[in-house]
């Protein structure tokens, strides 16, 4: 058919088409059955006119049809009022243990601060700093005790006040994740502050101006922090408390739940930030009876949205409050050993390998290795007592000399690095040993019988790796980081397959030569992944500013603090208040976080070079080639066979 003859036979019902499909009112069957015809002559035209015109006419005839039907309608402002209104309530209900526990830990802390402001005056300075209280009695004395809340313009100090307030509820909330750990530090940090200020102000007869000053804003920003660190609870109890599910699964939901209760506290900063920037810095201005109605209001929305409204939508919805929470299922993993990997299936391989066989890796390091090196440490900060009495520049670098005994200043140094070598020779023998029984339940009869016959080799193979880190300075690493992949897989070779010393020892140098580059790129990525997940922890940038290292007790702050500094801090405190040396028991925290950093990362290192080196064994031995020609042909086409699941 001539292309006129085409579009002439079918154009009145293109028209139609046309006409129907941007009518609001049009008969669904009619439009129905014309977009039908329309996607035949469209199939026609693609068939004899793939040149013409008619085709893309057709074709965006049917497009805007298509696009029109299958379009996501965008998200209405009802379904955003069901969340604030029945999801988010519903977990907070979920977690209301957890956020009763943070409000009673809360008020207990507070209490014990007011109680001890209140003998011990001078209690004041340890918590808010001197500063803050020479500020604070130079206020008072000039009648404006709050003046602090005047500092700057309402509109920086409303950016300011927010943006903090909502830094230290996230800190808060995102610290649960180290075993609720952090959580209860900055939980205990915020009480004291609170309850040291108020009875430092009442030791001035200023109880009343100070917390009608005060709560203006404190009944949303304080209530919105102990919330907070309810959720950071919720988030570690998934690590804590697993119940039914594994601890991945239950952090999954738990990390979801915590976070729907951090976005619930969003608008309650924003309007803490208001309060304090607009509304706190005229506290002496404003009427007796308006900041009574300001504070009371602020905690009956509070007490409504978090303990009533909960409880109101919960009995509304109990077949929602009854639903199991939905997690990502993976099915069970079988790692080939005889598949050669590139780089990118070596990461997510590795991941893997951790997550399915952690128990089995961390019942050797924990039980085995965590005891040796207890005592090693122990025995460093005693040889070592005045450094371990000293804040240093670089924390971190200065406490893993002193429990490794890079330092090198005694004999008994080169001893207990001598039996490190032999702790992370311990940490390759439990990932190997992991690989040999991935496929079996973990025995310590056959844990001791592989040490017996690996650890030594294991320990040789690694030899050259602690000899170098011994004996070049720090500013060599670099150099040594080119060097490394050329002695990369020594470690891992005696564990892949049951070679003799010599032929160990050949296998290492030739696997580790060939997987050069590779094993480069391993270590480069795998260092900065460890050094991002390891820095708000604690690492390189926890420097101290203006460090005077003929100083004691040295007081300068990090560049940047991290979580282990806030520990420390915390530490010192304590250990302070108990009569004991702050500085030696801050350190002795620093190396605690150390050490299980180096238990619970090292392994991931170790697997990752674990599959290289099966790549390397594969290349040159080719088991898995062999066995695929071994099934060849044993497939039956009409029904499973054992080949078929392996």
């Amino acid at each position: 058919m001539k292309e006129t003859s085409f579009i002439e036979q079918n154009k009145e019902k293109w028209n139609r088409f046309e006409k129907l499909s941007e009518s609001e009112s049009s008969d669904p069957t009619e439009l129905s059955d014309l977009y039908m015809d329309i996607t035949d002559d469209l199939s026609y035209a693609q068939t004899f006119y793939q040149r013409r015109t008619v085709r893309v006419y057709l074709n965006q005839l049917a497009q805007r049809v298509y696009t029109g039907v299958h379009l996501k309608k965008a998200e209405s402002f009802k379904k955003f009022l069901t969340v604030w209104r029945v999801s988010l309530p519903l977990e907070i209900y979920k977690a209301r243990r957890n956020l009763l526990f943070a409000l009673v830990v809360f008020l207990i802390w507070a209490t014990l601060a007011a109680v001890t402001t209140h003998f011990y005056p001078n209690f004041t300075e340890l918590v808010l700093s001197k500063e803050y209280v020479e500020m604070t009695n130079e206020n008072i004395s000039k009648g404006d005790p709050l003046a602090v809340y005047k500092n700057g313009t309402q509109l920086q100090m409303f950016i300011d006040i927010t943006t903090n307030n909502i830094k230290v509820a996230f800190l808060t909330f995102i610290f649960g994740i180290f075993f609720t750990v952090g959580t209860h530090i900055l939980l205990f940090k915020n009480a004291m502050m609170v309850g040291s200020f108020q009875s430092f102000f009442a030791t001035k007869g200023l109880l009343v101006t100070s917390f009608f000053g005060i709560w203006i804003h404190g009944a949303f920003e304080i209530s919105s922090i102990v919330l907070a660190a309810g959720a950071g609870i919720t988030l570690g109890n998934g690590w804590l408390f697993p119940g039914n599910y594994t601890r991945l699964q239950s952090l999954q939901i738990s990390s979801k739940r915590g976070l729907k209760i951090m976005l619930s506290l969003v608008p309650f900063f924003v309007f803490a930030g208001y309060l304090e920037s607009y509304v706190t810095r005229n506290y002496m201005d404003l009427p007796y009876w308006s900041k009574l109605v300001l504070i009371r209001l602020s905690f009956i929305i509070i007490l409504f949205y978090y303990v009533i409204y909960p409880r109101i939508v919960a009995r509304k919805y109990p077949e929602l409050l009854e639903e199991k929470d939905l997690i990502n299922y993976f099915p069970p993993v079988k790692f080939d050993l005889s598949k050669i990997r590139n780089f990118g299936e070596i990461i997510s391989d590795t991941f893997r390998f951790y997550n399915i066989h952690f128990n089995k890796i961390s019942k050797i390091n924990f039980r085995i290795l965590l005891p040796i090196i207890i005592i090693l440490v122990y025995l460093q900060n005693d040889n070592h007592a005045m450094l371990m009495a000293t804040e240093h520049w670089f924390d971190w670098s200065k406490q893993l000399e002193i429990m490794t005994g890079f330092g090198f200043t005694n004999l008994q140094d080169w001893i207990i690095n001598f039996a490190w070598s032999f702790v992370i020779s311990g940490m390759f023998l439990g990932v190997l040993f992991a690989f040999k029984i991935k496929d079996e339940i973990f025995s310590w009869c056959a844990f001791f019988q592989f040490a017996k016959q690996k650890l030594l080799l294991i320990w040789f193979g690694n030899f050259l790796i602690f000899f170098s880190l011994a004996l070049i300075p720090w500013y060599w690493y670099f150099v040594l980081i080119l060097l490394l992949p050329l002695v990369f897989l020594n470690g891992i070779v005696p564990g892949i397959a049951d070679f003799s010393i010599k032929n160990a020892i050949g296998k290492g140098w030739s696997f580790s030569a060939r997987s050069y580059g590779i094993s480069l790129l391993n270590i480069v990525i795998f260092t900065l992944i460890f050094a991002l997940f390891m820095q708000p922890i604690a690492l390189v940038f926890s420097i101290r500013e203006n460090f005077d290292p003929t100083s004691i007790i040295n007081v300068t702050e990090p560049i940047m603090p991290d979580l282990l500094d806030m520990l420390a801090d915390f530490t010192k405190d304590v250990a302070e208040a108990l009569g004991g040396d702050r500085m030696f028991w801050a350190n002795v925290v620093r190396q605690i976080v150390y050490v299980l950093f180096l238990l619970l990362v090292l392994p991931i290192w170790i697997i990752s070079m674990t599959f290289i080196g099966y790549n390397e064994y594969e290349k040159e031995t080719a088991t898995g080639l062999r066995n695929a020609f071994l099934k060849f042909g044993k497939r039956n086409r009409y029904q499973e066979n054992e080949t078929d699941f392996e």
